[in-house]
């Protein structure tokens, strides 16, 4: 069943079964780090499928994918939506219910941002990560998707300026890792995309610029909306 989303915002989503499914309306110059057509991509679609916190099998329940293989299963979730060859898919374990939306628009520009957000995953980059010690994975999925049209660089800042974002929100929250230490910046498992349009070009996108700006707040309150959904015992009271 279909889930169309209501809102006012110039992107087109909703959620079927248990995949948010984006539709760009057309291919558009997408760049991510999603464990299905991942790095620098054509896309119409993005795909962030719901998973069982323990995915550890390769089969459909109650329709979620679980399996240990993730591109090989966005694959076939995405030929059940109809948008195989022309997608980006990630997987999250957090509930679609959860699903934190955003959207800032200043004169002709607009970056609209989807998260799903899990801490139970969380590290501090460098530390690594003993997985046995995480309980049900968390993620942090960041899909932002503007209407300018970026050169490749200004893309890969976005991503920069999302993370750092994203980190100031987990550091502000006071996030401890999965092994309980302070100071989590993320989760082992994050995934960021972003989706450009065909608008004015911008070269570049960092923290000084409107763009960069934008995506700052709106990734900064994405993550702090999501973390309030979220009451696991690595943020403290």
């Amino acid at each position: 069943m279909s889930r169309q989303m209501e809102s006012s915002f110039l992107t087109r989503f909703r959620v079927t079964g248990h995949t948010l499914v984006i539709d760009l309306g057309r291919p558009q110059r997408v760049l991510s780090s999603a464990p299905r057509r991942g790095g620098l991509a054509r896309a119409r679609y993005i795909l962030n499928h719901q998973v069982p916190a323990n995915p550890l099998s390769e089969r459909v329940q109650h329709g979620q994918v679980m399996c240990g293989d993730p591109a090989r299963a966005l694959t076939r979730v995405a030929v059940d939506i109809g948008a195989d060859g022309c997608y980006v898919g990630l997987m999250t374990a957090v509930s679609l219910a959860e699903l934190v939306v955003k959207r800032e628009e200043e004169d002709w520009l607009w970056v609209e941002a989807f998260l799903t957000v899990g801490v139970s995953n969380a590290v501090r980059a460098g530390e690594g990560s003993d997985m046995s010690r995480a309980g049900n994975p968390g993620t942090i999925n960041i899909i932002l998707v503007t209407n300018a049209r970026l050169a490749t660089s200004a893309m890969v800042c976005a991503v920069q300026v999302a993370t750092e974002a994203k980190t100031a929100a987990l550091l502000t929250a006071n996030v401890r890792t999965c092994a309980g230490r302070p100071g989590a910046t993320g989760t082992g498992t994050d995934a960021t995309v972003i989706a450009c349009g065909d608008g004015p070009f911008l070269r570049y996108s960092g923290t000084h610029t409107r763009i960069g700006a934008m995506i700052g707040r709106l990734v900064g309150q994405g993550v702090r909306d999501g973390l309030l959904n979220r009451p696991d015992s690595l943020i403290p009271n």
